[in-house]
């Protein structure tokens, strides 16, 4: 009994010190300054980190009941957490002293999983959180953390449920990308789906484009991309049903296509393709959108470009999601280029995929080089959209520009472009269409536009004004950065609404800096012309060789314009074979090598428009009086060849039934100049000729021809033969 007693005692006093123990415990928690625990808090996370760490402001934790849960668990309180004026360091290195700074945290923590090796945070948030970013040119960045390595994996696993902050701001500087920019973050208040900003950028971007392009251009491409967005869909439509009327789905086999389909419905707005990921099962009617949760202004630099914008993207937690598509909108205008898009990334953690409407517009489609890297040639203010479908798979990733629609100063664009990752240079790729170019839009591609486009564009090369050949420098620098494989289409390309040339096709090779066109080929005058060009750019200077054939083409068709010349019949046919170098079409000009030769057989040519040029002055007075009649071309042959940017005639004769005419003398491609002597022998009756050359002098900007007066008379009416 004593001993029961005594045992009854000692239980007594333990359970009692136990209580007073948890008593003293609870008190102590409840009560105790946090605060004197920072030092202890700061020091062992900076030595976590390997960077400084401190709480400068309160440290405080209090203790709450659990939300959502049930039972016993709901008696179990949690700890929330709360700190003020909170910093981390960046590298003695970086520019900035500080990687983040806060105004404050708060986050709750489940005592409950700890026993299993589970940290859980039910909730964190933050006030005013402010990053800076920075990477050096050798590598070296601030958000890489050297952690100490244990060797063996950690049994401890981290659950964070909600994340949550007002505003915040992210400064970013990158040496290799010469970026220095400024984000402000912001909640947006509530979610927004990304159907409706897809159509509030839709509407925003073209009416950049119709700035670009005109409101009429800008009509056309949106009537281009709708027509084809509802061919799209009535052909998807269909094949649904089709596929719903031969197999039958069960609910479970709906969820799992809902599931496997990972873009927004909104999206389909432009034509799907077997990147997109679309199941074969059947897809619900209206499946869930994904929505943005913050909203972005960004300010700065990059590439040396000045850029501003604004931006969306979704919840931060929805980063952590491998199957659930991370929404992404921005709209940012670098110099004079604007760019838009609105979509999503897969897997954002491993940038596993990117699915997005791209519009794009600017002043110069090479101004997309500094940005990009992308080599492109000079061309007048365009605008496009399309479907951009990226795949991350380093360092091999590839983007799809897909079913673009554009416009080129006043010309249409249609195609699909891909641009590869590889090595040694990446590559772009495909197929573009343009169903009306006007050829004022080619221009810049060689320099020949006019200065104000020139001036808008950004170009400072200053055409002389004595010369017509292009002096603008090929840009060879430019072609090494990348290699090309692109197939251009022409339906029809417009000189002149009076000379249609059409079926303008041209393969476009780019290869370690060499540039080739094989072939240049389109119709015109209902003949045709074909080029082959070889642009090795990869030397300094620039060496090319070029080839032409003119087949069939007729005289009437290539001057309608001219009165005089709707009664030929005659066509040309020719041959070209140069060799040059230089860095521009008139130092390319100014150093050929080569030859040049045409022939004209088979026609008739209007007696004004041939004794107009100086064959006859008799016969153009008969012409005002009596009016007109043909002459039969029996033959007119040129063959020129060309030495180091001087041509000279072998052949330069034109033979008619009234006259005989041979041409000698250079032409200068150097300094674009001519100097030509015209030998006329008349065969039929005439009232007057010139017995004497006559001179062709002048440059290709300033043509002039005159005769020999001292050594020109008046000779009687002559027969056939005389001279």
């Amino acid at each position: 009994m004593t001993l029961a007693r005594a045992i009854g005692k000692s239980a007594a006093w333990i359970v009692g010190i136990v209580a007073l123990i948890i008593a003293a415990t609870g008190v102590f928690i409840f009560t105790f300054d946090w605060n004197h625990a920072k030092p202890w808090v700061n020091e062992h996370v900076s030595t976590a980190l390997g960077r400084s760490f401190a709480i400068n402001g309160d440290l405080r934790v209090d203790w709450r009941r659990p939300q959502g849960e049930t039972g016993w668990r709901a008696w179990v309180p949690w700890p929330r957490f709360s700190a003020t004026q909170l910093e981390m360091g960046n590298p003695d290195w970086a520019k900035g002293p500080k990687f983040v700074t806060l105004d404050a945290a708060h986050f709750d923590l489940a005592i409950l999983p700890l026993f299993t090796h589970q940290i859980v945070i039910p909730s964190i948030d933050v006030v005013n959180p402010a990053v800076d970013l920075e990477r050096l040119a050798d590598g070296r960045n601030t958000w890489t953390f050297e952690f100490k390595q244990s060797g063996q994996p950690s049994p401890w696993k981290l659950r964070l449920d909600s994340f949550a902050f007002a505003k915040g701001t992210i400064v970013y500087r990158d040496a290799i990308t010469k970026a220095d920019l400024t984000i402000a973050v912001d909640t947006l208040g509530h979610p927004i789906p990304i159907g409706d900003v897809l159509k509030e950028q839709e509407q925003t971007s073209r009416a950049a484009s119709a700035q670009h392009v005109g409101k009429q251009g800008a009509a056309q491409m949106a009537a281009k991309a709708h027509a084809e967005a509802a061919s799209a869909a009535s052909g998807a439509s269909a094949a649904q049903g089709a596929r719903a009327a031969s197999t039958p789905v069960t609910a479970s086999g709906a969820a799992s296509a809902s599931a496997a389909r990972p873009v927004s419905s909104a999206l389909t707005a432009v034509p799907a393709s077997g990147a997109s990921g679309a199941s074969g099962a059947a897809v619900p009617a209206k499946p869930s959108e994904p929505t943005y949760a913050f909203g972005l202004k960004v300010d700065g630099r990059y590439k040396n470009v000045p850029v501003t914008g604004t931006g969306k993207v979704g919840g931060v937690l929805a980063v952590e999601s491998a199957t659930q598509p991370f929404p992404l909108h921005a709209d940012v205008k670098a110099g004079d280029t604007r760019l838009a898009i609105v979509g999503t990334l897969t897997d954002p953690r491993h940038l596993a995929a990117l699915n997005l409407r791209l519009w794009l517009q600017g002043t110069s489609m090479s101004h997309l080089y500094q940005l990009t890297g992308i080599t492109l040639p000079d061309t007048p203010p365009y605008a496009t959209e399309g479907r951009l479908i990226g795949n991350f798979n380093p360092p091999t990733s590839t983007f799809r520009y897909e079913n673009f629609n554009g416009r080129v100063g006043g010309s249409d664009l249609h195609g699909t472009l891909t641009w590869a990752q590889r090595k040694p240079r990446p590559k772009l790729s495909g197929e573009v269409v343009s169903n009306l170019l006007q050829f004022s839009d080619l221009a810049p591609v060689i320099g020949a536009d006019s200065p104000a486009s020139k001036a808008k564009r950004g170009d400072t090369t200053r055409q002389p004004p004595d010369r017509v050949l292009p002096v603008a420098a090929f840009r060879t620098e430019r072609w090494s950065a990348i290699d090309a494989d692109v197939k251009f289409t022409g339906r029809r390309l417009i000189k002149s609404p009076q000379l249609p040339i059409t079926n303008l096709y041209t393969h476009i090779l780019l290869h370690d800096g060499v540039l080739t066109l094989e072939p240049l080929q389109f119709g015109v005058a209902g003949g045709t012309l074909a080029t082959n060009a070889h642009l090795d750019g990869s030397r300094t200077p620039l060496k090319g060789r070029f080839t032409l054939s003119a087949r069939h083409l007729k005289l009437k068709q290539l001057f309608p314009t001219q009165k005089v010349m709707q009664t030929a019949l005659g066509e040309i046919n020719g041959d070209a074979s140069l060799s040059a170098t230089g860095n521009s079409p008139a130092a390319l000009a100014a150093t050929s090598t080569g030859e040049v030769k045409a022939l004209i057989t088979d026609g008739r040519i209007s007696l004004l428009l041939m004794e107009a040029a100086g064959l006859n002055v008799a016969n153009v007075v008969y012409e005002k009086l009596f009016g007109t009649r043909d002459v039969k071309i029996n033959c007119a042959a040129f063959d020129f060849v060309a030495n180091d940017g001087m041509l000279e005639p072998k052949v330069f004769a034109l033979d008619t039934d009234d006259a005989l005419i041979n041409v000698d003398g250079p032409v200068n491609l150097r300094d674009e100049s001519v100097d030509l002597k015209i030998h006329p022998h008349t065969k039929g009756f005439r009232i007057f000729s010139l017995r004497s050359p006559l001179y062709a002098k002048g440059t290709f900007k300033n043509r002039r021809s005159a005769s020999r007066r001292a050594h020109s008379r008046c000779a009687p009416a002559r027969r056939s033969g005389s001279g």
